[in-house]
Protein backbone atom coordinates (compact mmCIF):
# COMPACT_ATOMS: atom_id res chain seq x y z
CA UNK A 1 0.00 0.00 0.00
CA UNK A 2 1.37 3.40 -0.87
CA UNK A 3 2.20 5.55 1.93
CA UNK A 4 0.52 9.23 1.83
CA UNK A 5 2.63 11.92 2.93
CA UNK A 6 2.89 14.21 5.32
CA UNK A 7 2.24 17.21 3.21
CA UNK A 8 -0.66 15.85 1.43
CA UNK A 9 -2.38 15.00 5.09
CA UNK A 10 -1.67 18.48 6.03
CA UNK A 11 -3.29 20.23 2.44
CA UNK A 12 -2.58 23.71 2.03
CA UNK A 13 -0.25 26.21 4.34
CA UNK A 14 -1.66 29.40 5.76
CA UNK A 15 1.27 31.45 3.27
CA UNK A 16 -0.20 29.68 0.52
CA UNK A 17 -3.74 30.60 1.42
CA UNK A 18 -2.71 34.24 1.68
CA UNK A 19 -0.72 34.23 -1.76
CA UNK A 20 -3.86 32.47 -3.57
CA UNK A 21 -6.34 35.17 -2.00
CA UNK A 22 -4.19 38.18 -2.59
CA UNK A 23 -4.39 37.16 -6.48
CA UNK A 24 -8.05 36.70 -6.48
CA UNK A 25 -7.95 39.96 -4.08
CA UNK A 26 -5.85 41.79 -7.41
CA UNK A 27 -8.39 39.97 -9.78
CA UNK A 28 -11.09 41.66 -8.58
CA UNK A 29 -9.80 44.51 -8.47
CA UNK A 30 -8.70 44.79 -11.70
CA UNK A 31 -11.88 43.49 -12.96
CA UNK A 32 -14.00 46.44 -11.22
CA UNK A 33 -11.88 48.88 -12.41
CA UNK A 34 -12.63 47.10 -16.30
CA UNK A 35 -16.20 47.39 -15.44
CA UNK A 36 -16.21 50.87 -14.20
CA UNK A 37 -13.96 52.56 -17.10
CA UNK A 38 -17.07 50.91 -19.27
CA UNK A 39 -19.80 52.16 -17.29
CA UNK A 40 -18.15 55.49 -17.43
CA UNK A 41 -17.34 55.60 -21.37
CA UNK A 42 -21.17 54.16 -21.75
CA UNK A 43 -22.34 56.96 -19.87
CA UNK A 44 -20.08 59.78 -21.51
CA UNK A 45 -21.06 58.19 -24.97
CA UNK A 46 -24.68 58.67 -24.19
CA UNK A 47 -24.66 62.45 -22.90
CA UNK A 48 -22.83 63.38 -25.96
CA UNK A 49 -25.52 61.33 -27.84
CA UNK A 50 -28.23 63.11 -26.18
CA UNK A 51 -26.25 66.82 -26.65
CA UNK A 52 -26.58 65.95 -30.44
CA UNK A 53 -30.16 64.72 -30.77
CA UNK A 54 -30.90 68.11 -28.77
CA UNK A 55 -29.38 70.42 -31.23
CA UNK A 56 -30.77 68.47 -34.06
CA UNK A 57 -34.20 68.74 -32.35
CA UNK A 58 -33.20 72.82 -31.97
CA UNK A 59 -32.19 72.93 -35.34
CA UNK A 60 -35.27 71.10 -36.65
CA UNK A 61 -37.80 73.88 -34.88
CA UNK A 62 -35.69 75.91 -35.89
CA UNK A 63 -36.44 75.08 -39.49
CA UNK A 64 -39.73 74.48 -39.07
CA UNK A 65 -40.48 77.33 -37.80
CA UNK A 66 -39.37 79.45 -40.47
CA UNK A 67 -40.98 77.13 -43.03
CA UNK A 68 -44.49 77.98 -41.54
CA UNK A 69 -44.12 81.78 -41.43
CA UNK A 70 -46.96 83.50 -42.35
CA UNK A 71 -47.32 87.32 -43.85
CA UNK A 72 -50.67 88.88 -42.30
CA UNK A 73 -51.73 92.66 -43.50
CA UNK A 74 -50.24 94.84 -41.13
CA UNK A 75 -48.22 92.59 -39.27
CA UNK A 76 -44.55 91.60 -39.18
CA UNK A 77 -43.66 88.09 -40.15
CA UNK A 78 -40.15 88.06 -39.31
CA UNK A 79 -37.68 90.71 -37.56
CA UNK A 80 -34.51 90.58 -36.00
CA UNK A 81 -33.03 93.49 -33.24
CA UNK A 82 -30.03 91.84 -32.58
CA UNK A 83 -31.12 90.26 -29.01
CA UNK A 84 -34.15 88.06 -30.66
CA UNK A 85 -35.51 86.21 -33.72
CA UNK A 86 -39.48 86.86 -33.52
CA UNK A 87 -41.41 85.00 -35.52
CA UNK A 88 -45.32 85.20 -36.56
CA UNK A 89 -46.02 81.61 -37.78
CA UNK A 90 -48.88 79.21 -38.54
CA UNK A 91 -50.27 76.78 -35.77
CA UNK A 92 -49.28 73.00 -36.09
CA UNK A 93 -52.61 72.15 -36.83
CA UNK A 94 -53.55 74.73 -38.81
CA UNK A 95 -57.02 74.11 -40.80
CA UNK A 96 -57.14 75.31 -44.65
CA UNK A 97 -60.49 76.06 -44.54
CA UNK A 98 -62.31 79.52 -44.28
CA UNK A 99 -61.35 81.21 -41.30
CA UNK A 100 -63.92 82.49 -39.17
CA UNK A 101 -65.08 86.00 -38.18
CA UNK A 102 -62.68 88.22 -36.57
CA UNK A 103 -59.96 85.98 -37.87
CA UNK A 104 -57.06 87.66 -39.65
CA UNK A 105 -56.44 87.19 -43.13
CA UNK A 106 -54.23 84.18 -44.33
CA UNK A 107 -54.90 82.79 -40.81
CA UNK A 108 -56.86 79.68 -39.99
CA UNK A 109 -59.58 78.99 -37.39
CA UNK A 110 -56.93 77.31 -35.10
CA UNK A 111 -55.02 80.71 -35.30
CA UNK A 112 -51.32 82.29 -35.65
CA UNK A 113 -48.51 81.64 -33.13
CA UNK A 114 -45.75 84.36 -32.40
CA UNK A 115 -42.29 82.47 -31.64
CA UNK A 116 -39.23 84.12 -30.71
CA UNK A 117 -35.22 82.56 -30.53
CA UNK A 118 -33.01 84.38 -27.79
CA UNK A 119 -29.67 84.03 -25.97
CA UNK A 120 -29.69 84.31 -22.34
CA UNK A 121 -26.80 83.73 -19.94
CA UNK A 122 -28.17 81.07 -16.96
CA UNK A 123 -26.15 79.91 -14.34
CA UNK A 124 -22.69 81.21 -15.85
CA UNK A 125 -23.14 80.06 -19.10
CA UNK A 126 -25.16 81.01 -22.72
CA UNK A 127 -28.55 79.11 -23.40
CA UNK A 128 -30.52 79.47 -26.99
CA UNK A 129 -34.36 79.68 -25.51
CA UNK A 130 -37.72 79.38 -27.80
CA UNK A 131 -40.49 81.41 -26.84
CA UNK A 132 -44.02 80.26 -27.73
CA UNK A 133 -47.15 82.03 -27.45
CA UNK A 134 -50.73 80.36 -27.41
CA UNK A 135 -52.90 80.28 -29.88
CA UNK A 136 -53.52 84.03 -31.38
CA UNK A 137 -57.01 84.44 -33.23
CA UNK A 138 -56.91 88.41 -33.42
CA UNK A 139 -55.28 91.86 -34.38
CA UNK A 140 -54.82 92.66 -30.74
CA UNK A 141 -53.55 89.39 -29.34
CA UNK A 142 -51.23 89.13 -31.99
CA UNK A 143 -49.98 92.78 -31.38
CA UNK A 144 -49.66 91.96 -27.55
CA UNK A 145 -47.44 88.37 -27.99
CA UNK A 146 -45.06 90.42 -30.65
CA UNK A 147 -44.78 92.59 -27.84
CA UNK A 148 -44.81 90.50 -25.17
CA UNK A 149 -41.85 88.15 -27.10
CA UNK A 150 -39.76 91.28 -27.56
CA UNK A 151 -40.02 91.36 -23.70
CA UNK A 152 -39.00 88.06 -22.95
CA UNK A 153 -35.81 88.48 -24.96
CA UNK A 154 -34.65 91.72 -22.47
CA UNK A 155 -36.42 91.51 -19.02
CA UNK A 156 -38.60 88.63 -18.82
CA UNK A 157 -41.06 87.45 -15.58
CA UNK A 158 -41.89 84.19 -14.59
CA UNK A 159 -44.94 84.56 -16.79
CA UNK A 160 -43.13 84.74 -19.42
CA UNK A 161 -40.52 82.43 -18.58
CA UNK A 162 -43.07 79.57 -18.18
CA UNK A 163 -43.59 79.38 -22.04
CA UNK A 164 -39.55 79.01 -22.75
CA UNK A 165 -37.97 75.74 -23.80
CA UNK A 166 -34.06 75.49 -23.30
CA UNK A 167 -32.80 74.31 -26.63
CA UNK A 168 -28.84 74.01 -25.92
CA UNK A 169 -25.62 75.51 -24.46
CA UNK A 170 -24.25 78.49 -26.80
CA UNK A 171 -21.54 81.33 -26.49
CA UNK A 172 -23.09 83.69 -29.63
CA UNK A 173 -25.06 83.59 -32.28
CA UNK A 174 -25.82 85.60 -35.14
CA UNK A 175 -28.71 86.07 -37.59
CA UNK A 176 -28.33 87.30 -41.77
CA UNK A 177 -31.32 87.74 -44.07
CA UNK A 178 -30.86 86.80 -47.77
CA UNK A 179 -32.17 90.29 -49.92
CA UNK A 180 -31.27 91.92 -53.14
CA UNK A 181 -28.63 88.37 -53.96
CA UNK A 182 -26.63 88.85 -50.82
CA UNK A 183 -26.60 87.84 -46.97
CA UNK A 184 -27.02 91.01 -44.79
CA UNK A 185 -27.04 92.03 -41.27
CA UNK A 186 -30.79 92.60 -40.76
CA UNK A 187 -29.92 95.86 -38.89
CA UNK A 188 -27.86 97.45 -41.19
CA UNK A 189 -30.22 97.50 -44.77
CA UNK A 190 -30.11 101.12 -44.85
CA UNK A 191 -32.81 102.87 -46.89
CA UNK A 192 -35.51 100.22 -46.27
CA UNK A 193 -38.61 101.71 -45.14
CA UNK A 194 -39.78 98.77 -43.12
CA UNK A 195 -36.11 98.67 -41.57
CA UNK A 196 -37.01 101.85 -39.22
CA UNK A 197 -34.37 103.78 -39.94
CA UNK A 198 -35.60 107.52 -40.07
CA UNK A 199 -32.60 109.05 -40.81
CA UNK A 200 -32.14 107.28 -43.79
CA UNK A 201 -35.96 108.31 -44.81
CA UNK A 202 -34.91 111.85 -44.68
CA UNK A 203 -31.99 111.81 -46.71
CA UNK A 204 -34.52 109.70 -49.10
CA UNK A 205 -37.62 112.42 -49.14
CA UNK A 206 -35.32 115.67 -49.19
CA UNK A 207 -35.23 118.26 -46.44
CA UNK A 208 -37.57 116.48 -43.95
CA UNK A 209 -35.80 116.25 -40.78
CA UNK A 210 -35.56 112.83 -38.58
CA UNK A 211 -38.39 113.86 -36.38
CA UNK A 212 -40.46 114.28 -39.21
CA UNK A 213 -39.08 111.17 -41.02
CA UNK A 214 -40.12 108.90 -37.87
CA UNK A 215 -43.40 109.80 -38.07
CA UNK A 216 -43.86 109.30 -41.50
CA UNK A 217 -42.50 105.69 -40.78
CA UNK A 218 -44.25 104.83 -37.89
CA UNK A 219 -47.09 105.56 -40.61
CA UNK A 220 -45.93 103.41 -43.11
CA UNK A 221 -45.34 100.69 -40.98
CA UNK A 222 -48.85 100.46 -39.98
CA UNK A 223 -50.13 100.13 -42.96
CA UNK A 224 -46.92 97.82 -44.77
CA UNK A 225 -44.45 95.29 -43.42
CA UNK A 226 -40.99 94.21 -44.16
CA UNK A 227 -41.24 90.97 -46.89
CA UNK A 228 -40.36 87.63 -45.69
CA UNK A 229 -36.28 87.43 -46.50
CA UNK A 230 -35.63 84.83 -49.21
CA UNK A 231 -33.59 83.07 -46.76
CA UNK A 232 -31.82 83.05 -43.38
CA UNK A 233 -28.80 82.26 -41.62
CA UNK A 234 -28.13 80.97 -38.49
CA UNK A 235 -24.50 81.49 -36.82
CA UNK A 236 -24.40 79.57 -33.81
CA UNK A 237 -21.04 79.49 -31.57
CA UNK A 238 -20.88 76.56 -29.32
CA UNK A 239 -19.09 76.20 -26.34
CA UNK A 240 -15.99 73.54 -25.56
CA UNK A 241 -16.69 70.55 -24.10
CA UNK A 242 -19.95 69.88 -25.92
CA UNK A 243 -20.20 66.59 -28.36
CA UNK A 244 -20.34 69.25 -30.89
CA UNK A 245 -18.61 72.87 -30.31
CA UNK A 246 -17.11 75.19 -32.55
CA UNK A 247 -19.01 77.61 -35.29
CA UNK A 248 -22.19 75.74 -36.69
CA UNK A 249 -23.93 76.98 -39.74
CA UNK A 250 -27.80 76.37 -40.66
CA UNK A 251 -29.07 78.13 -43.67
CA UNK A 252 -32.74 78.29 -44.19
CA UNK A 253 -34.12 79.08 -47.66
CA UNK A 254 -37.58 80.43 -48.37
CA UNK A 255 -39.63 77.05 -49.39
CA UNK A 256 -42.05 79.32 -52.18
CA UNK A 257 -38.36 81.07 -53.85
CA UNK A 258 -38.72 80.34 -57.04
CA UNK A 259 -36.81 82.18 -60.24
CA UNK A 260 -33.79 79.07 -59.51
CA UNK A 261 -32.39 80.53 -56.90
Amino acid sequence: MRRVSGRSRQGFTLIELLIAISIMAVMAVLSWRGLDGMTKTQTSLQQRADEVLTLQAGLNQWGADLDALIQLPQTQAIEWDGRALRITRRTATALTDAATPGTPSGASDEGVLVVAWARRDVAGSGQWLRWQSPALRTRGEIDVAWQAAAQWAQNPGDALKAREVWVSPMSEWQVFFYRSDAWTNPLSSEGNVASGNPGALASGIGLLGADTAQAILQGVNALTAAPIPEGVRLVLTLPPGLAISGTLTRDWVRPTLGGGK
